[in-house]
């Protein structure tokens, strides 16, 4: 009888998250993430995203040690004439506190970091375009140990590129994409005076614009300011959808990327858990018997609960067309919104303390999750406040409440309600 042997996955790729701020850095850790990418508060292409002080990134180390989780930095701004002033001090700060590596895509900047901040990894930001072998031995000759693909770059291109280079490959799994390539636009800059590749994008491609049809007649008058323009009804004009990759792990795997990113260091705990902790799912699930790995649904139905726009695979399988664009009204929007977090929990009596964060009361149809993969729903029954007074509702923002649960839960579980 022939044997048949089974695959077995040598390396698991990092599950990397965003934090934005302190709290979602540790949300991020707890709910699966091997590693975080963070702002300083310099050089980064996020001027409004709660980027990190010193003192902060010292407390984001210590506690991702604890996990046994990686802290990177991204300060992938252009550099124009000044920008890159105090950069050696910078870099060599972040070293010495024990950030992991420092994501870059200007080249002075990586040039100072390799000189003047010896012995801090570097990482090629997807802001400079990586997409074939060539450049990426051309940055490992230079020192780099990972290149963030940029997000243009095709799965059989990743396939190649794994096949011809050992640098480790970084790449987008999940979250919002920039409808200019790689992230260079300067519409921001023109209608907002404010620089996207020098941390002050402000989403110019999410605006709503109006579209308008001139027909011949009204073009041969326009010079007298008699032409009549036809308005045509779309909400927006250049936004993209937002990519999801939860259906594509054994690609992913298979084509050996080291690092799989996700995105959207601005957004709230509830998205940065509930997306870690399903492609950690996902991930493990994949790599621990790939032979029989079969995809779950309801992996694809957690992170519509945070989606805020469409989900596509992006360019991994073909060039986006213009059913991976957003006119008009939302065809799908989230279906929960985040209410709470645990803060403790008694098992004796089955009271959680929850710290609020969305209006709820007795009544409502509520849904506990946590790290693992945990999840139940039920019906809110009686609710007290901090003094132990019977509510029936819990209004206020940030204020402490008790409940009784169905099951047991953890602090920094959460809690959410459907729409």
């Amino acid at each position: 009888m022939k044997t048949i042997e089974k695959r077995v996955i040598t390396k698991k790729p990092e599950v990397l998250a965003p934090a934005g701020t302190l709290e979602k850095l540790k949300t991020a850790i707890r709910y699966g993430a091997d590693a975080v990418f963070i702002g300083g508060n310099a050089y980064g292409l996020r001027s409004r995203a709660g980027n990190f002080t010193y003192e902060e990134m010292k407390e984001g180390i210590a506690f991702a040690r604890e996990y046994d989780a990686k802290v990177y930095v991204a300060a992938n701004m252009v550099a124009h004439e000044g920008d890159a002033e105090g950069a050696g001090d910078f870099f060599r700060t972040l070293r010495d506190i024990g950030i992991d590596a420092v994501i870059v895509s200007d080249p002075a900047l990586i040039e100072i970091c390799a000189t003047e901040a010896e012995g801090l990894p570097i990482h090629l930001s997807t802001q400079a375009s990586a997409t074939n072998y060539e450049t990426l031995n051309f940055w490992k000759a230079e020192g780099l140990e990972r290149v963030v693909l940029a997000r243009e770059v095709s799965m059989a291109e990743i396939k190649e590129i794994r096949q011809k280079t050992d640098i480790e490959i970084e790449a987008f799994i999940h979250g919002a994409m920039c409808i200019s390539y790689s992230g260079r636009c300067t519409l921001s800059n023109h209608m907002a005076d404010r620089d996207a590749n020098r941390g002050g994008c402000s989403q110019s491609c999410r605006w709503k614009y109006g579209l308008f049809e001139v027909d011949d007649t009204a073009e041969r008058t326009s010079r007298l300011g008699e032409a009549v323009e036809n308005e045509a009804e779309e909400a927006f004009s250049m936004s993209a959808v937002d990519m999801a990759m939860i259906r594509s792990i054994p690609d992913l795997v298979e084509n050996g990327v080291d690092s799989l990113k996700i995105e959207g260091r601005m957004k709230s705990i509830h998205y940065v858990s509930t997306v870690a902790n399903v492609y950690r799912r996902a991930i493990d699930t994949y790599c621990a018997d790939p032979d029989n790995y079969v995809f779950n649904q309801e992996w694809e139905d957690e992170l519509w609960k945070v989606a805020q726009r469409e989900l596509s695979s992006g360019f991994y399988y073909g060039v986006p067309s213009e059913e991976e664009q957003l006119f008009g009204k939302p065809r799908k929007i989230p279906a929960y919104h985040f209410i709470g977090q645990v803060i403790a929990y008694d098992e004796e009596t089955n009271i959680a303390e929850i710290q609020q964060r969305n209006n709820f009361g007795i009544g409502d149809s509520i849904e506990f999750y946590g790290p693992n993969f945990t999840h139940f729903e039920q019906t809110i029954e009686e609710l007290w406040n901090e003094k132990d007074e019977p509510i029936e509702r819990a209004p206020n923002a940030m204020m402490t409440v008790k409940m009784r649960v169905a099951q047991p839960v953890k602090p920094y579980d959460m809690m959410r309600k459907q729409r």
